[in-house]
């Protein structure tokens, strides 16, 4: 019989001490066996990371207390274990993975130093061996040019990248038990597919246990062993991968599948003779980087970048992070400044405006961020921040919050959300927040980079819905940045598909996606996770289309 690597029984964590207290986990069982990928889904604040972090030793001391239950790592108890044998522990035969590398790593310490401190803290080897031993990991880990990486601060490499350091440094003291949270969610499909792969072989050379969390069923199709679903700190249902998806016993779980975006294309939407609100015209942005001998290089992110966005439609960028689909949004909300070509908004040229004769045409367009955590001031009230627009172009103050009241309507949140602040409201809510305080200046266009990336199915599918919806009602033109095929098959009428800066292909979405005419669009859907299930209806793809 396969060992028992983790094992939990009837986990209970509550808000505090004291009788009564709300229990975020209830009464959690799991196992994990060696070699073996057990994926716990399920909802934002279903406990899946608080499950995680109870395993870890890592909950906020006198916040979140385990106050029932057992966790048991290779048969040692973990909750009644003191902090100094959890540090021991830690590394040696558990490790996690975070979601965001660049918030997990440390900005100032080069990223061969950071795997260099877990070994110098639960090792005798020394300066040299340690060295060796960390260039070996960084190449198990499939990085390029290890030697100048091991000397490479975090904010110089990519994403995949950075989360490949994340791993390597997890894996170093070959762990038991890999925790990943959410280590593939703001990650494009192709290194998506690489991260997934890795930790497959990974755990099949080292014999590794792996508690996978994931909100994203196409993860979990392509990586579970086993699949685990959470909701409000309960577990729903368990079992074998293919019994979940072929055969869901619960109401909740099914409507999880239900809600993954299908990668086939919506019905298209009927051509229309509607103005023309964005143009970009070969659009170009190049990055000039001085080096210490004063030799200029130039980094090219967008070249020559065309494209067309009428009234009323969604036109979607798609392309693997660094293709310079974020550098295309900012250049045309005029973040930033281009290098060359043109940007037309309802007409006129906005491109070469200064800053004060560009400020009356910045109504006209706005822009969505992928965190609206960060985008939305944490110090002012909600009302305030979606009133701030309005204000800032002449409306009176009342007449502005009684226009964020409307907005919070039509985003689908109660009205008294107007005095509350951005951390009283979940991930959901604050991207619909943000929508709310986008639209407060009436713009033409819209500009959505990644909004919806950070989001679990089902918020995601109601994000998406909403701007369905308003688009709809108000006539609003789309500019949709996303990394994800199938967000971009249900809400695009036009897909641009971007690699190195340059357009590879453009077209309908329905055709794009269906037929895609260049290698590096294929290669795109191929990498998508879970292309060979249709979630929604319980089957593979195969058995639909006999």
């Amino acid at each position: 019989m396969t060992d028992i690597v983790l094992d939990i029984n009837n986990l209970v964590v509550a808000l505090g001490k004291q009788p009564g207290a709300s229990r975020i986990i209830d009464d959690v069982s799991l196992r994990v066996a060696e070699r073996e990928t057990l994926c716990l889904v399920g909802e934002s604040g279903s406990g899946k990371s608080v499950t995680s972090l109870t395993v870890m030793g890592l909950l906020q001391k006198g916040s979140l207390i385990p106050t029932g239950g057992s966790v048991k790592l290779v048969g040692e108890e973990l909750l009644t274990a003191s902090d100094r044998r959890l540090r021991q522990l830690r590394a040696t035969r558990m490790a996690m993975i975070f979601q965001e590398p660049m918030t997990a790593l440390n900005p100032v310490v080069p990223v061969g130093r950071q795997i260099d401190e877990v070994l110098r803290v639960h090792t005798d080897l020394d300066a040299r061996a340690r060295r060796r031993k960390i260039l070996a990991m960084m190449e198990h880990v499939r990085l390029p040019d290890v030697e100048r990486i091991f000397a490479s601060y975090p904010h110089r490499l990519s994403g995949g990248q950075r989360q490949r350091i994340m791993i390597a440094m997890a894996l170093v003291l070959e762990p038991k038990l890999l925790i990943a949270d959410e280590p593939t969610t703001a990650l494009d499909v192709t290194t998506q597919k690489q991260i997934l792969t890795l930790i497959r072989d990974l755990q099949r050379d080292h014999g590794t246990a792996v508690l996978f969390i994931t909100h994203d069923m196409g993860v979990v199709a392509e990586i579970a062993d086993r699949v685990a679903v959470m909701r409000h700190g309960r577990l729903v249902e368990s079992g074998p991968l293919d019994g979940i998806l072929r055969n869901p016993l619960m109401e909740y779980t099914r409507n999880l599948l239900a809600s993954v975006p299908s990668l086939v294309p919506r019905a298209p939407r009927q051509e229309t003779n509607e103005p023309v609100v964005l143009e970009a015209n070969e659009l170009c942005k190049i990055y000039r980087e001085r080096s210490f001998f004063g030799k200029a290089r130039e980094v090219p992110a967008a070249k020559n970048v065309t494209l067309t966005l009428r009234k009323g439609r969604t036109l979607g960028i798609v392309g693997e992070s660094g293709s310079g689909k974020s550098t295309v949004a900012r250049c045309i909300v005029r973040l930033i400044d281009p290098t060359s070509g043109g940007v037309r908004l309802v007409g006129r040229e906005i491109s070469e405006l200064s800053r004060r004769l560009l400020q009356p045409h910045r109504k006209k367009i706005q822009i969505i961020f992928q965190d609206p955590y960060r985008s939305l001031n944490p110090r002012v009230t909600i009302g305030e921040s979606i009133a701030e627009g309005p204000i800032n172009y002449g409306m009176p103050r009342k007449e502005a919050l009684s226009k964020a009241r409307e907005l919070l309507e039509l985003v689908h949140l109660p009205v008294d959300a107007i005095s509350r602040y951005p951390h009283q409201f979940s991930g959901g809510q604050r991207q619909r927040i943000a929508i709310a305080r986008a639209l407060a200046l009436d713009p033409e266009v819209l500009v959505a980079d990644e909004a919806v990336s950070a989001l679990d199915v089902s918020v995601q599918a109601q994000v998406l819905d909403l701007l369905d919806e308003i688009q709809k009602r108000l006539g609003i033109g789309l500019l949709f940045i996303t990394h994800d095929l199938r967000v971009a098959a249900q809400i695009c009428d036009d897909v641009v598909v971007m690699q190195h800066g340059r357009v590879v292909e453009q077209g309908p979405a329905a055709e794009v996606l269906t037929h895609p005419k260049e290698a590096y669009t294929r290669a795109l859907l191929d990498a998508a996770p879970g292309r060979g299930w249709d979630f929604a209806n319980f089957r593979p793809v195969a058995e639909a289309a006999e």
